[in-house]
């Protein structure tokens, strides 16, 4: 199939949507007709992982191609170094318009990294203040005081802060997009639309929570064990997001999945909000529309929830291109990652077929996948996890079938995915498998070296602890993204003609009518 030249791009985020929640995945209760219609317009990867399941480190590590150790970004609080170059750098550099609405949980000065234009704050907090700390003594808690509250709180809100947020995103998004529709230089774009939904709290509107009957919202299908059965991971885990403070219910459960349910519909809601104006405007026909997520949700699986830890319902991600002139409905089976999203996007952005990054890469570009072309790339992902919840990293080699788990601190943890989808079981404890586990232990032990890792890690702990204390003091200015707006050039002012500013506003345009009879003056 052929590629259009030049195309547009519509990237749309959702925080913490895991790929378990949609449809097109297997989940037989929510509801999603938007997100559906753009599975069946373009290519379901149904095996898409994030990099790292946290927030600021998957963004990054998908920003800039690179696994968020190789740049620093190893938490909710570390820098994403302005020297790092990003997609939107490279497609800048190909002639594209960048802009980016809503979240991206940048952390330090530089809050743009390669986006010409950002039209809304970040909800998210820019400085050092939720880093992590290896060093402390104790049950390690989350910087952001994340807890079970989210859970046993669980239900109906008819506004909130993340409705707030995203409403405006939206918005904002929508004009953009308009914006480029009318404009006289058809310049191409690349609009990232990042929303905060369907992230904890579990709370959505009566009119999506009514959209559900209670009784049909399906359970955990892996039910948690007492704390003491549990592996290594899921006990720190359980005293991470305070799960001892609480005796938590099947109908909290039950009411926090119908909650993020709700959420989820109401992400569908916007991605019909912006494929409609595609529709309007006529852009629809040379704009590629990503949809994705940052990191998944547990959601209760195993008695756990939240993101944190290295299990599928907090690494599997939705992830769903839809390409002009591309193939439709189709449904991708091979491992595909965050990372890849850099490549993809200089692929199909790029004048001609070479790509020459500045940096070394770590994902493939899915273009092929998207027109039918040949892929040599190997089948694998790799994920890290280097924040709260652990005391050394987590390091994920999934090949195939396969998925292991490295971390110095615990047994080694690997699953057979094809069949045992669940991780019941940990081969790593099966004598038939003892070759296996080592070959990807050895394969892990290859790519990543974990003792300098830990030391880096926290080494920039420390650091930004101390940085943050300096902060703190007042003595800076925050480097929270502040948005900037020319309201004199907004709308109608004097000096311009409102009949002349209107015409020119809409869409389609129309060409001014000189008068039949004109006046001298």
């Amino acid at each position: 199939m052929p590629r259009p030249k030049k195309p547009n791009f519509l990237f749309i985020q959702t925080d913490q949507m895991t790929a378990f929640a949609l449809s097109h995945y297997g989940n037989p209760v929510v509801k999603t007709p938007n997100i559906d219609k753009l599975a069946r317009n373009g290519v379901v990867f149904e095996n898409a992982y994030c990099n790292n399941p946290i927030c600021a480190s998957s963004r990054f590590s998908m920003m800039s191609g690179q696994l968020s150790s190789r740049v620093g970004a190893y938490d909710n609080a570390a820098e994403f170094p302005a020297q790092v170059p990003t997609f939107a750098h490279y497609l800048v550099d190909q002639g594209y318009h960048t802009c980016l609405s809503g979240k991206m949980h940048f952390v330090g000065p530089d809050q743009l990294h390669g986006f010409q234009e950002r039209v809304t704050t970040d909800i998210y907090p820019s400085d050092f203040g939720w880093t992590p700390d290896w060093l402390a003594e104790g049950h390690q808690l989350p910087p952001s005081g994340m807890s079970m509250r989210s859970v046993v709180e669980a239900g109906i809100s008819e506004r909130s802060l993340q409705i707030d947020y995203d409403e405006e995103a939206c918005h904002q998004a929508e004009v953009k997009l308009w914006e480029y529709a009318r404009a006289a230089e058809q310049k191409p774009f690349f609009l990232a639309v990042s929303f905060t939904h369907p992230h904890n709290p579990f709370t959505t509107q009566s009119k999506y929570w009514d959209l559900y009957n209670h009784e049909d919202i399906n359970m955990p299908i892996v039910p948690g064990k007492p704390v003491e059965d549990r592996d290594p991971w899921s006990q720190r885990y359980y005293y991470l997001i305070r799960n001892d403070e609480h005796n938590v219910s099947e109908e909290d459960i039950r009411n926090a999945r119908h909650a993020y349910y709700g959420m989820v519909t109401y992400m569908d809601d916007m991605v019909g909000r912006l494929t409609k104006v595609l529709e309007e405007s006529g852009l629809e026909e040379n704009t590629v529309v990503i949809f994705t997520a940052d990191h998944g949700d547990m959601m209760g699986e195993r008695g756990m929830w939240y993101k944190f830890n290295p299990f599928e319902w907090s690494v599997r991600i939705p992830m769903v291109i839809s390409a002009p002139g591309g193939i439709k409905g189709r449904k991708e089976k091979r491992l595909v990652s965050l990372v890849d999203m850099l490549p993809t996007f200089v692929d199909l952005g790029s004048e001609d077929d070479k790509i020459n990054p500045v940096d070394k890469i770590d994902g493939k570009s899915l273009a092929p996948m998207l027109y039918g072309e040949k892929i040599n790339d190997p089948d694998e992902v790799m994920i890290e996890f280097t924040a709260e919840g652990t005391f050394a990293p987590a390091l994920i080699l999934r090949s195939g079938a396969f998925k292991y788990i490295y971390c110095e601190t615990d047994p080694g943890m690997m699953f057979d995915l094809e069949n045992d989808p669940n991780e019941l079981e940990n081969l790593c404890e099966n004598p038939n498998y003892r070759e296996k586990c080592e070959e990807m232990k050895q394969e892990i032990l290859k790519r990543w070296d974990p003792k300098k890792l830990k030391e880096d890690i926290i080494a920039s702990q420390q650091r930004r602890h101390f940085i943050q204390k300096i902060l703190m003091k007042g003595t800076t200015r925050s480097w929270d993204f502040q948005p900037k707006f020319d309201a004199s050039k907004q709308y109608l002012r004097t000096g311009n003609s409102p009949t002349a500013v209107k015409g020119l506003a809409r869409y389609p345009s129309t060409n001014p009518k000189e008068p039949d009879n004109p006046r001298s003056k």
